[in-house]
C-alpha cells in the first residue's frame, strides 16, 4: 500500500507509534500523531473524540491501542482505514522473515533464534515485540538477510497480509483478557500469523497444546511439530535428550537456560533455524552458550544460602506456573501488579506443593488473595521494596525468593523492565548489607 499525500492519524507515541510516524513521512503521508500525554512532536494534536472524525485516510493504532474504543470502530464504519504496525511492514520488509508468537516463552525463543544465527553467521536482525518496532526494521532489512520478530497478540489482531515465512506458535494459555475479552478473540489474534501464509512456508507448532495444533489448519504451511511429551513429533525428548526425527540434537543436561518450558523454547528455535538452513551442530553449538534472557528466570545473587531470581517477564499465570515448576520447592514467590483478568486459582496447587509462602504486591493484591485463601500462606507486603524484605527476613538458607508476578506492571512500574530492575537494585542492597 502507498502512504503518499494520505492524511494520516497515528494513535499512541511509544517506541512503535514513534517509528511508525518516522516511516510515514518517509513514505510521504501527511503524518499527525496523538496521545493521552502531550508529546514534542510538532505535528502532535490533542487526544479528542472530535480528533477521530476528521476525514483521515488512515488511522494507525500502536500497539498498546485497543482497537475496540469506540471513535476507532466509528471511524472505521466511516470506511477509514484502521491499522497497525505490521500492515505498515507488509511489502517493505525485505529478506525472509521468522514469526514468533505465544502465550509464553517468546522473547527467550526471540533472542535463541538470533543467537543461533549470529553464531553460524547468518545474516539476521531480531525485533518486534522486543527490540526494535517491525516497522523500523523495514530500512536496516536486506535481500540476503533474515528478519526475526517476537510478535504478540496486540500485534497480530491487526495483521491481514503481513507474511511470514516461517511462523513459530509455543503455546496459547489464558493472557490479556483485559484487552481481548473473551480467549477466543486472544486465541484468534495468535492465529493471524498463520492464515496469512502462503504456500512454500513453514508453521512450527506445539503439538501438546490444543490452540496451536488448531492453527495447522489455518493456511497451506507445512507444519514441523515439537513435543514434550509424544515422540511422535518430529521435534521431541526422548531418554533425556533432544531429538529431531532419529538424530540427536543435544541432551537436555547441555540447555542453559533452567524448565522444561525452556526445552520447548529450544525445540521450537531450533525447528525455526533448521528450516532456515542452519545445521543441527551449528544450533547445539550456539545453543550451549546462550544465556537466558533478563527478567526472565535470570539468577540475581546467593545470600546466606537463600537464591534470588527474578522472572518480572512472567506476566501471566501461566508464565508464572512455569516458573515454580522449574524449581523443586522452597520458594517465597512475590505475586502481584495489575490484574489482566486472570485466574490465580490456577496457582493454588502448585505453591500448595513448593512454596513456603506468596508475598502480594500490588493493585491485584486483594483478588489474588481471594484466589489463593487456604492454598498457601499470604503475606501483604504492598511494596516489592517491602516484599523483598519480608522474603529476606524469613528465608533460610536452601530457600529462594522468586518473582513471577503473573501479572502486568504498569500500577506501579513502567514496564516489566523496570520492575526486573527494581527487583535486583533491592537484592544487590541485600547482598552489599551483609557484605559489610
Amino acid at each position: 500500500m502507498t502512504y503518499k499525500n494520505q492524511a494520516v492519524l497515528v494513535v499512541g507515541m511509544g517506541k512503535t507509534g514513534r517509528a511508525a510516524a518516522a516511516f510515514l513521512r518517509r513514505e510521504g503521508a501527511r503524518v499527525s500523531v496523538t496521545d493521552s500525554k502531550p508529546q514534542d512532536d510538532p505535528d502532535f494534536r490533542p487526544q479528542t473524540g472530535e480528533l477521530f472524525s476528521e476525514p483521515w485516510d488512515c488511522i494507525v493504532l500502536s500497539p498498546g491501542v485497543a482497537p475496540d474504543q469506540p471513535e476507532i470502530v466509528a471511524a472505521a464504519a466511516r470506511g477509514v482505514t484502521v491499522t497497525g504496525e505490521l500492515e505498515l511492514a507488509a511489502g517493505h520488509l525485505s529478506g525472509k522473515t521468522i514469526g514468533i508468537t505465544g502465550s509464553n516463552g517468546k522473547t527467550t525463543t526471540t533472542s535463541l533464534s538470533g543467537h543461533v544465527f549470529t553464531s553460524a553467521g547468518v545474516p539476521a536482525q531480531v525485533g518486534g515485540n522486543i527490540g526494535t518496532p517491525v516497522v523500523a526494521m523495514c530500512g536496516t532489512s536486506r535481500p540476503d538477510q533474515w528478519n526475526i520478530l517476537e510478535l504478540s497478540s496486540f500485534q497480530l489482531e491487526m495483521a491481514k497480509t503481513f507474511r511470514v515465512d516461517i511462523g513459530v506458535c509455543l503455546n496459547v494459555t489464558q493472557n490479556h483478557l483485559d484487552r481481548h475479552h473473551t480467549f477466543e478473540n486472544y486465541s484468534a489474534a495468535k492465529g493471524n500469523l498463520f492464515r496469512t501464509q502462503a504456500v512454500g512456508a513453514h508453521a512450527v507448532l506445539n503439538a501438546d497444546d490444543p490452540v496451536c495444533r488448531s492453527f495447522a489448519t489455518f493456511g497451506p504451511a507445512a507444519t514441523a511439530w515439537f513435543s514434550s511429551s509424544s515422540s511422535e513429533a518430529l521435534w521431541h525428548i526422548a531418554g533425556g535428550a533432544i531429538y529431531c526425527g532419529q538424530e540427536l540434537l543435544m541432551p537436555l543436561q547441555e540447555v542453559p537456560v533452567p524448565g522444561l518450558h525452556n526445552a520447548e523454547n529450544v525445540m521450537a528455535a531450533a525447528a525455526a533455524c533448521h528450516l532456515a538452513g542452519i545445521s543441527l551442530p551449528q544450533i547445539r553449538s550456539a545453543v550451549k552458550t546462550f544465556r537466558a534472557v533478563e527478567h526472565r528466570l535470570e539468577f540475581v545473587a546467593e545470600i546466606a544460602g537463600v537464591r534470588y531470581f527474578n522472572d518480572s517477564k512472567a506476566t501471566s499465570v501461566d508464565a508464572t506456573m512455569k516458573a515454580v515448576d522449574s524449581f523443586a520447592g522452597g520458594l517465597w514467590i512475590i505475586l502481584g501488579g495489575k490484574d489482566k483478568g486472570s485466574d490465580y486459582t490456577l496457582l493454588r496447587e502448585r505453591l500448595q506443593q513448593k512454596a513456603h509462602a506468596a508475598l502480594l504486591i500490588g493493585s491485584a493484591a486483594e483478588k489474588i488473595a481471594a484466589h489463593l485463601e487456604g492454598a498457601v500462606p499470604l503475606i501483604q507486603a504492598g511494596t516489592l521494596a517491602a516484599a523483598v524484605e519480608e522474603a529476606r527476613s524469613r528465608a533460610g538458607a536452601g530457600d529462594t525468593v522468586l518473582l513471577a508476578p503473573a501479572c502486568a506492571s504498569f500500577d506501579q512500574f513502567q514496564s516489566y523492565e523496570h520492575r526486573g530492575e527494581v527487583f535486583k537494585q533491592l537484592v544487590r542492597g541485600i547482598e552489599h548489607g551483609a557484605a559489610a
